[in-house]
Formats: structure tokens, C-alpha cells, sequence
């Protein structure tokens, strides 16, 4: 598969939507069908945009990306309110903030003299204490956007928040640098069919119903390869991604005993799809229902406790593969929440949150800085500590060795969170 011509190919199509192959549960076995992404409407500037992109990364191909080295992206969907996930316990102010949602001084799990965890991510101090949680606060971008769809789209292409691109930044990676040709493929996506950094044209294999997964039939479609040239390149990459569907059932059997959660169902598979595939650079979850406009106390309080949960069984089941000191697992979503609690017992969308990377090369602690919550902008919301664009900088350049520069659109400094 030609990837650097397949993208050009695809970027001067007007109106030809991308095809994965998701695998869907019919009749008690799961069926892999092909699943349209975002129809990719671009015009001949993107063409010559992906162009070069592909130039400018030359030199950056697969023998020299690392991408041995795993990638597990955990997307907190809705928008998951910092404030309460690292508590700032020791700032008067918080509780003055949230005199209902705050988090009592005396639950907290603490982490420093003024910051700690929400009681429900108790399970991630072990991770904490071997120095391979790395804590990232205040991470989001320059003028915000607070819609659910056009933020997500910003953290999935790395635009700018004026800019629209026609496809992630995961796919553009693949485009610059490819995964090496024996890859399954470039990616795995589990408890969603959005496509999300991988949508515009890589080649993924989409999980939506990952509780079916498990000891489910495989079956590819067949598709001919007559037709125009970017319809052939189209057509082949389904098929490669059929046979690595062909290859899943299942049946490697873990000692980890995984949480029977959604995300729980997720991680489940997400270390089955690794025991049996192995060669894939990224493999994205999906963790639903973090917009927590009422009743958040609850709701958050039992996803971060389910999240804490699979984080700790995923790296136990890593752990058993012998992936866990090459693997990343890194959390985002589209935005975070206001400090200000709500009338309805929740809270509002907001801009910066916390994130958390972990793995056995992650140099554990602290980074960025603390909401200012004395000084919040004209909507109530604090400034940003860490642009997201630092975070996929890092990822790039650190764990895969591959030049970001043209990827991401400029140069973005990196995190010192990975050991040597």
C-alpha cells in the first residue's frame, strides 16, 4: 500500500467519505462492515497541503519512527471537570467556588501539600508512588472554543482554533511517517465509531460494541478493485484491514481481572486486539458521559472510579503482554469545566483540564500549573498551562521519533515526561 500516494489521492476527491471496517454485532457473532468516516470535501489546495506535508516530513519514514512503541489514547468524552479530578485542596477559594461540589479536604487523595485526587482515582496512587503517573494540568489551546463538535475537531486535527483541516493528526503522523507495511494496522478504535485523530485516511479498525468482541466470528467483505486509481487505493486499504479483522477472536486468556465496565469492556479488548495482533501504533478508547451539566457529584464521581479502575487492570494486562514499559496511555477530551458550580448541581463547559499519562517510561509528577482560580477570565475560566499541541509535540517527537514541525503545523516545546 502506497500511503503517501493514497492520501494525496484522497485529498483531491470532492465528496468520496474515507471507509474503515467496523465490527458490528448481527445475529449473536460480530460482522466486519464498513463504517464511513467524515466525508473528506477538500479542495486542491488540501491536495497540495498533504503534498507537503508529505515532503516536508521526508526523511522521517517508518525504519526511522518508533512506533514499536505503543500509543493508547483514553478520550474522556463530554468534557471531564478538572477541578474535581486534581483537587486543589489547600486553595480557599475552590471551596468558595463550589460549596456543593467541592471535595472535602479530609477525601481527598493527596498527592502534595495543596493537591490530590478525587477519592475514586485512589487506584491510580500506585502508579503515582513508582513515579509513572505524570500529571498534566491546565492543558488546552489559545481562544477556546466551548461547542462539544467544534472543540473535539480541534484536539482531533490539531487545527487552530481558526483553522479547519481535513484530517486528524494521527492520520497526517501515518501520511509523513508510515507504520512499517507488516503493521495490522495503523489503528484500533474501541467503544466508538467516530474515527477522532485517525479519520481523513488511515487504516483503523473500528470496535464499537466492545463488550461483543470477545470470542465473536470475524467475517470481511469482499470488494473488486476496478475503478478509478483513488477508488483501487480505497478498496485495497479495506481489504488490508479486513484480513487484520480476519485475525481477532478473542481467545488469548488474561490472569487480569477486568472491571465489568463499559471502559472496563474497552481495555478488555483493547489487550486482546495487542495479545493478538501486536503490530499497531495506536489503539484509541472511548469513555462516555463526562458533561456533567447536573447531578455531577455522582456521575463524575462513579465514571473516574470506573476510569481508575481499567486504567489500573490496562496496565496490568500490558503488564502480562510484555507492552507495558513500551506502552503510553494518555487521557484528553474536548474541554474541561468552569470552576463556578452551576444552580443544578453541575457545572458548565469550561476550557483547560487536567490529564494524566501513564506508563512504564512515564517520568511521573507534576506538570504545568495549577488553575489561577484568582484570576479567571470575563466567563469565569482559567487560562491554559499546556497547550494540547505540547502533549501531541511529545508523543511525536519523544516516543516516536518523528518530526512533528510540519505535522502540527509549527514548533510546539515537548514535555519532559518520558524516561529515556
Amino acid at each position: 500500500m502506497r500511503r503517501r500516494r493514497f492520501i494525496r489521492d484522497m485529498a483531491t476527491l470532492t465528496a468520496l467519505p474515507f471507509t474503515g471496517i467496523a465490527l458490528l454485532p448481527i445475529g449473536g457473532c460480530a460482522q466486519a462492515q464498513v463504517a464511513t468516516g467524515n466525508d473528506l470535501r477538500t479542495s486542491v489546495a488540501a491536495a497540495k497541503a498533504a503534498d507537503a506535508i508529505v515532503e516536508a516530513a521526508s526523511g522521517h519514514g517508518s525504519d526511522r519512527a518508533g512506533y514499536k512503541r505503543l500509543l493508547i489514547l483514553i478520550e474522556l468524552k463530554g468534557g471531564n471537570d478538572g477541578l474535581n479530578t486534581l483537587v486543589p485542596y489547600g486553595d480557599a477559594r475552590y471551596y468558595a467556588l463550589r460549596p456543593k461540589l467541592a471535595i472535602a479536604r479530609d477525601q481527598v487523595v493527596q498527592l502534595s501539600g495543596r493537591a490530590g485526587l478525587h477519592p475514586a482515582l485512589a487506584p491510580l496512587i500506585a502508579f503515582w508512588n513508582r513515579r509513572q503517573l505524570a500529571v498534566l494540568q491546565g492543558v488546552g489551546y489559545p481562544a477556546p472554543n466551548l461547542s462539544h463538535f467544534r472543540s473535539i475537531e480541534i484536539w482531533d486535527t490539531a487545527s487552530r482554533s481558526d483553522q479547519y483541516l481535513p484530517a486528524g493528526w494521527l492520520t497526517r503522523t501515518f501520511a509523513a511517517a508510515p507504520t512499517p507495511a507488516a503493521f495490522a494496522a495503523d489503528g484500533f478504535v474501541i467503544g466508538s465509531y467516530d474515527l477522532g485523530p485517525l479519520d481523513g485516511g488511515a487504516r483503523v479498525l473500528t470496535l464499537g460494541n466492545a463488550a461483543g468482541y470477545a470470542g465473536a466470528s470475524m467475517e470481511a467483505p469482499e470488494h473488486g478493485v476496478a475503478g478509478p486509481e483513488a477508488l483501487v487505493h480505497i478498496l485495497r486499504t479495506e481489504a488490508d484491514i479486513a484480513r487484520a479483522a480476519s485475525r481477532l477472536h478473542g481467545g488469548y486468556a488474561f490472569a487480569t481481572n477486568f472491571p465489568a465496565s463499559p471502559i472496563g469492556n474497552a481495555v478488555r479488548t483493547a489487550c486482546g486486539v495487542i495479545a493478538e495482533v501486536k503490530d499497531v501504533a495506536v489503539v484509541r478508547i472511548t469513555q462516555n458521559g463526562f458533561d456533567t451539566h447536573a447531578n455531577q457529584a455522582a456521575t463524575q464521581g462513579r465514571l473516574l472510579g470506573e476510569l481508575a479502575q481499567a486504567l489500573a487492570a490496562l496496565a496490568s494486562g500490558l503488564d502480562e503482554l510484555h507492552r507495558y514499559d513500551d506502552t503510553m496511555i494518555l487521557t484528553y477530551a474536548e474541554f474541561g469545566r468552569r470552576p463556578h458550580e452551576n444552580a443544578s448541581g453541575g457545572t458548565d463547559h469550561g476550557t483547560s483540564s487536567v490529564h494524566f499519562a501513564l506508563g512504564g517510561r512515564v517520568a511521573g509528577g507534576f506538570y504545568g500549573a495549577a488553575p489561577a482560580l484568582d484570576g479567571l477570565s470575563a466567563d469565569g475560566n482559567p487560562a491554559h498551562a499546556i497547550d494540547f499541541h505540547s502533549v501531541y509535540a511529545t508523543v511525536l517527537e519523544r516516543w516516536w521519533g518523528v518530526d512533528s514541525t510540519a505535522i502540527l503545523g509549527g514548533r510546539f516545546d515537548t514535555l519532559p515526561i518520558i524516561r529515556a
